[in-house]
């Protein structure tokens, strides 16, 4: 049946395991994050503000997961010259921030991670440990 196709989901359980290993990543390397996992909608599953977490990396972490999944690639990769009118023609929604991330299994984005407080790759870092924690990759 071609009108019809199987749904791989990222459930809330999956979110959760993500966002306890990054959290344990962030804890690892001595900075506090702010932790968005989103499906593949763009649906806000699971968030986190650890004590230190920036204020304003809440909306950057959740714009991070937002841009990656709506992308299908990692955030943080667009040209200069493209960047301000992505930013602007999304309303600030999307990003080139690094660390956001697509979530893919069996070659399909099921979700997006972001992260941030720290340096761009302190917050790709912990985002990466958030998608092996439930045996994902971030490239299909």
């Amino acid at each position: 049946m071609t009108d019809v196709a199987k749904h791989l989901r990222l459930t809330h359980a999956g979110a959760l395991k993500m966002i306890d290993a990054a959290v344990a990543k962030a804890g690892e390397i001595g900075v506090d994050m702010c932790i968005s996992v989103v499906d593949d909608g763009g649906n806000l599953l699971a968030f986190v503000r650890m004590d230190g977490g920036k204020l304003l990396s809440i909306d950057s972490s959740f714009n991070k997961a937002l841009t990656g999944v709506s992308g299908r690639v990692p955030s943080g990769g667009v040209p200069g010259d493209v960047e301000f009118k992505l930013a602007h023609a999304t309303s600030g929604k999307l990003t080139n921030l690094k660390a956001g991330l697509p979530i893919y299994v069996e070659g399909i984005v099921i979700g997006g991670i972001g992260v941030g407080s720290g340096t761009g790759e302190q917050d790709l870092e912990v985002a990466k440990a958030g998608i092996a924690a439930i045996g994902a990759g971030y490239e299909p």
